[in-house]
């Protein structure tokens, strides 16, 4: 039986890579779910007076506000402090679940940020980071997307994301909050079959030759080479671009392709910083530029030969259809 009171101090060493410090502050992102309850239990119960529990009000489902405030009370009851973020943005039906995360996470992060609480853990775990793993697999993705979750990564320049829970399966930690004494809620959205998260979750129940374990240490596995492929890029672009202050030129003779591609995602990102290419497009852009071809991707345009030379691309001009229509818009 799996133990139900793991050392969360310990974990967070292993995710972080160092103990954490003395004084160091945290927040715990709790949903209310069983998972986040658990963790919320354990770093209350080893850093009550640095641990402070936020709980993110998306505003989709009508129970949200309850939620929240079921959370907010049973974090009364053990003297840890509780935010309550709401999510305000538009949401629309398309892509709602990411949008969700991406302010979900912003929400927090800024709060942490404006707090100085350098630490916001979150409670994935074994299970999550299979099913990860299984999701990467179906979208063909390649070793950053098979790497999965990371046990850490920075969220903003004075803030630390943190999934200390990884080694630990789901029902260890229903384990944790049964102990504990809390009431878990239940999110509708794990059984939506409209999510592909749902269908992960459904395959490996339903295959128990399925290793949990194993799958989601394939994952950290494919995170170490994720990290080593990109150490091996930093230092090939140190050897390999030319920067002045509007181009970027790359020496790539000799690169492995892979080695190439993430050159190629560091020049652009070099000269659009808010861009973040890559797939597909990084490949395609590379084979063009390859046969000594031009392309423009993520608003950068480069030219291909012995040097690969990339620049900020031209602002697209209006057609004369276009500009006729804005025309006609503006005189109605």
């Amino acid at each position: 039986m799996p133990d139900p009171t793991p050392d969360i101090a310990a974990l967070l060493a292993a995710a972080l890579g160092r103990p954490l410090g003395a004084t160091e502050r945290l927040a715990v992102a709790v949903s209310g779910g069983a998972d986040s309850l658990a963790l919320l239990h354990l770093a209350a119960s080893a850093f009550p007076s640095r641990t402070t529990a936020l709980t993110v009000d998306h505003g989709l489902r009508a129970a949200s506000a309850s939620e929240a405030a079921h959370v907010a009370d049973l974090c009364s009851t053990i003297n840890i402090p509780h935010i309550t973020l709401r999510w305000t943005g538009e949401k629309r039906r398309a892509s709602l679940q990411a949008a969700a995360r991406a302010a979900r996470y912003a929400l927090m992060g800024d709060w942490c940020a404006s707090a100085n609480v350098p630490l916001l853990l979150t409670a994935h775990h074994a299970d999550d980071q299979a099913e990860t793993l299984l999701m990467q697999l179906q979208r063909g993705s390649g070793t950053a997307g098979l790497a999965g979750i990371r046990a850490a990564r920075p969220l903003l320049p004075r803030v630390t994301l943190v999934r200390p829970l990884l080694p630990l399966r789901r029902s260890a930690l229903a384990a944790i909050a049964r102990t504990a004494g809390w009431t878990a809620i239940d999110d509708p959205s794990n059984t939506d079959p409209r999510y592909a998260r749902t269908a992960a979750r459904a395959l490996l129940a339903a295959n128990p030759s399925f290793d949990v374990p194993r799958i989601a240490a394939i994952a950290g596995h494919l995170a170490q080479a994720e990290t080593a492929l990109d150490w091996i890029a930093a230092r090939a672009w140190e050897g390999a671009a030319t920067i002045a202050p509007a181009t970027v030129c790359l020496d790539v003779t000799g690169l492995p392709a892979e080695i190439v591609r993430r050159l190629l995602v560091r020049a652009i990102i070099k000269l659009t910083p808010a861009a973040r290419p890559g797939g597909a497009s990084i490949t395609k852009f590379a084979a063009t530029l390859k046969q000594g071809g031009t392309a423009t991707l993520a608003g950068v345009r480069g030219s291909g030969g012995e040097i690969w030379c990339f620049s900020r691309a031209a602002p697209r001009r209006k057609t004369r259809q276009t500009a006729a229509r804005v025309g006609q818009n503006r005189a109605g």
